[in-house]
């Protein structure tokens, strides 16, 4: 019987699923989602089982939790959670020894401080120590060596193969079905839909085909036709031979799993040896492509497909930072070493979700054993229930722009990836290469201003113009921390000023634009988001997008153009992904960002500035706030929105890319008589958190509702039914609230992502924060509890307690005078 007819003819729950891989991933998802019901999975794996000879096979399972991204630490959480609770023949699948990053540079005990607070935003329990502290728990490092150290208690070894089969075994008894040497082969498609998937032992029927192939990614990927931007590197691992400082272990491990960063380093006991990982060499790129088979490994001399031959020339440098800290090794050796193969993206998160391309085929891909049950747990939710149900929008891979998917692309920031795996990042701080490659039609003339650029999604940002600086000459600002300092200049400042006094121009073009077209485009839209858009064309509204759930998806700001055509201000390619995926016959949508460009004139000048420029009444009487009209501005054809995301008088102009610089320089031109100047984002920022405008995931996620977040003055109820509007209909009153705060101390600043203590314990963490030049302090959002205006609470920053009150907001302008005139 051929293996279609075996998987057509035994009846079972749910819909046909496909996974592809049988490594940790694999397993954790056959697992999750028989666990809800869905028992009609067959995992495909081409190697043998249970060490099929991907990167499961030689992981060496060191699962620190605390990470920037609160996704990736939730995932490790749930990742220790699980694996805690499995065994496979008595043994724990998960041995929680604890964790202990070193510090021996001051850099990195001040880093080290800042990894407790984001450890404390997210729930870990963690605390920095002393260097004698750490060597007590670590007795064979050089005390004088190291600063001190973070140490996690809870964090640990997860035994990867063991919980993999655990796993299995766990779905197996469920239904499901593991079937090794199989090679895949093809992807069976009809419909834009996935419906099979081809390997060299039979055809297996699918109605969800999940890529959960590791590093081969990209090949299964390619039968697919889909783009999965991840890019394999090999990683340098060794063991040493028995040490006597290990002489007598019986236990695998009984020491915290090791981190020395500042040389790119980690170690872990194997017994009375040490394993010791390293990150500090070249980037060695794998070809997906070109990676062996595991028989063909094995006959090649390999041990698997992802443990390629030592390079001692890499090692050497790594052996030496190794022997300074623990002295001990200065008279032992390596035993054995390998180069195993990992899953690098260009951002360094995984691939999570289903491809636009190709509906039902889903990617679990880039996902390490730290982050393994989680991962999954959250692809199962979203296949079953059909959203996670914690936010993943970092994950998403719709989050890539067409841009972002080069193979060079990949290889590039994949590279780059590897080599800050340890390294201490700002937040704000851009990649090196490839830049630049997105850049607005006035990148000449911001470069001729001075523009120090950051990036984002490809595109040159300006935060700020040097040709600006003699205005902040006269500005008594606090100082600033080195950390806080960093991507920033006291000229903020004074275009923050300048756009409250005068009139400034803002980059805006990186804003993604949809285009909404059709007879069903208005029914379309208005069914799909929260706010009123039955409105006559020029009207302008700020409307929600939410799940079925009622959290918020993104927001949005839709200009009606025309009976049948709208304009669609929208964050990210997973709202083009959502609105096509759910677009009827007869409407279109488009993504018009890259051929069109935008700036914002705003401040109390701006109508002086743009009304000798066109025939049009912009008069407040004229052209009202939230309206939008197509005309000219001198030469150029524009769409002007009457928008403003700093709190000031001012407009949108939108044009086509190509008319963008004669747009530029007519505005420049006209604005000499009024001072006008070129801001960058981060006097936007201050400006936009002083009127406590949201940025959607940062401030808001699909984890929030509207009113909880404080934007239900988008919701309304009484329209007709859209997507949400039920699960809207029955919440009770919030819980917690995205809570404005100021900070005590003028000269005090936080960055985002802070633990936030009420009555001294940890009740939430900050979202978006920013220096408010108008108020006068710093300005913080943060997810909190329902607290009243004027309640105090402390806020820390790099183990500091800073003071800060609930305020009322907006803080700025509250009754909308400047902005409404």
């Amino acid at each position: 019987m051929s293996a279609r007819d075996a998987a057509g003819g035994a009846a079972a729950a749910g819909p046909r699923v496909v996974i592809v891989g049988a490594g940790i991933v694999g397993c954790a998802l056959a697992d999750e989602l028989t666990a809800r019901g869905w028992t009609d999975v067959t995992v495909l794996e081409q190697g043998p089982l249970p060490a099929p000879g991907g990167s499961t096979s030689h992981a060496p399972g060191l699962v620190f939790r605390t990470s920037p991204s609160r996704t990736l630490t939730a995932f490790a959480r749930y990742t220790v959670e699980k694996f805690g609770s499995l065994d496979v023949d008595g043994v724990p699948c998960f041995d929680p020894v604890g964790g202990l990053e070193l510090a021996t540079t001051p850099a990195r005990l001040a880093d080290l401080h800042r990894r407790a607070g984001l450890a404390a935003s997210w729930g870990v329990h963690g605390e920095v120590v002393s260097a004698a502290r750490c060597k007590e728990l670590w007795p064979l490092i050089d005390e004088s060596a190291v600063l001190g150290g973070f140490h996690t208690p809870d964090d640990g070894l997860a035994r990867a193969l063991p919980a993999a089969r655990a796993q299995l075994a766990r779905a197996e008894g469920r239904g499901a079905r593991f079937l090794e040497r199989h090679t895949v082969t093809g992807i069976e498609r009809a419909g834009g839909r996935v419906t099979g998937v081809v390997t060299d032992r039979g055809v297996f029927p699918a109605d969800h085909v999940v890529s959960a192939a590791g590093f081969w990614g990209p090949v299964i990927g390619r039968m697919a036709g889909v783009d999965v931007p991840l890019q394999p590197l090999a990683h340098q691992y060794a063991r040493t031979e028995p040490l006597p400082g290990l002489a007598g272990a019986t236990a695998e491990a009984s020491r915290p799993i090791l981190r020395f960063q500042d040389r790119d380093l980690y170690f872990r006991e194997h017994t009375d040896r040490l394993g010791i990982g390293s990150y500090a060499h070249r980037p060695l790129p794998v070809d997906p492509f070109a990676v062996p088979g595991y028989d063909e490994a094995r006959a090649g001399g390999l041990r698997m497909p992802s443990s390629l031959p030592f390079t001692e020339e890499d090692w050497a440098p790594s052996w030496e930072d190794c022997r300074r800290l623990m002295p001990a090794l200065r008279g032992s050796a390596i035993e054995e070493g390998f180069n195993g193969v990992f899953s690098f993206t260009p951002d360094g998160m995984p691939l999570l979700g289903e491809a636009r391309t190709l509906r039902g085929f889903w990617l679990a891909e880039a996902v390490w054993v730290t982050h393994s049950a989680g991962a999954a747990r959250a692809v199962a939710e979203w296949m079953v229930d059909g959203r996670p149900e914690l936010d993943v929008h970092e994950c998403d891979l719709t989050r890539f722009e067409d841009a972002q998917r080069s193979p060079a692309y990949v290889r590039d920031r994949g590279a780059q990836q590897f080599v800050e795996v340890y390294d201490v990042l700002h937040p704000l701080q851009p990649m090196e290469q490839p830049r630049p490659l997105r850049v607005s039609p006035f990148h000449a003339r911001q470069q001729e201003l001075g523009a120090y650029f950051l990036e984002g999604g490809g595109w040159e940002r300006p935060h700020w113009y040097e040709a600006n600086a003699p205005l902040a000459a006269d500005l008594d600002l606090p100082g600033r921390d080195a950390w806080s300092a960093l991507h920033w200049s006291p000229v903020a400042a004074a275009e923050a000023r300048m756009t409250r006094e005068r009139v400034a121009l803002y980059d805006m073009t990186p804003l993604r634009r949809l285009e909404v077209t059709g007879p069903g485009a208005l029914g379309f839209l208005h069914g799909m988001t929260t706010n009123n858009l039955r409105k006559k064309p020029g009207a302008v509204t700020y409307t929600l997008l939410l799940d079925r759930t009622g959290g918020i998806r993104s927001d949005l700001t839709v200009a009606r153009l025309g009976p049948d055509r709208f304009q669609v201000g929208a964050n990210s390619p997973a709202d083009l992904d959502w609105l096509v995926r759910h677009a009827p016959d007869g409407v279109t949508v488009r993504d018009i960002t890259s051929g069109t460009c935008c700036v914002g004139v705003w401040g109390p000048l701006a109508r002086a500035l743009v009304q000798p420029l066109t025939r049009d009444d912009f008069s407040h009487e004229g052209f009202g706030y939230f309206r939008a009209k197509e005309t000219y501005v001198g030469h150029v054809p524009v769409t002007a929105l009457r928008l403003s995301y700093v709190g000031e008088l001012g407009w949108e102009l939108y044009t086509s890319a190509d008319l963008g610089l004669r747009l530029w320089d007519t505005l420049w031109e006209a604005g000499a008589e009024h001072g006008v100047i070129a801001a960058g984002r981060s006097a936007f920022n201050s400006l936009r958190l002083e009127k406590g405008y949201r940025a959607w995931g940062v401030d808001m996620t699909d984890e929030h509702d509207p009113y909880e977040a404080g934007v239900g003055f988008a919701v309304r109820l009484d329209k007709g039914d859209f997507v949400g509007r039920e699960a809207l209909r029955l919440r009770g009153a919030p819980r917690r609230r995205l809570t404005p705060l100021l900070l005590d101390d003028p000269g005090a600043v936080v960055l985002g992502k802070e633990p936030v203590y009420v009555d001294g314990v940890p009740a939430g963490y900050v979202t978006s924060a920013a220096y408010g030049y108008t108020v006068g302090r710093c300005v913080a959002y943060a997810w909190l509890p329902v607290l009243a205006a004027g309640t105090g609470v402390s806020v820390e920053y790099f183990g500091e307690k800073v003071g800060a009150t609930v305020a009322d907001e907006p803080l700025f302008d509250p009754t909308m005078s400047r902005i409404r005139c």
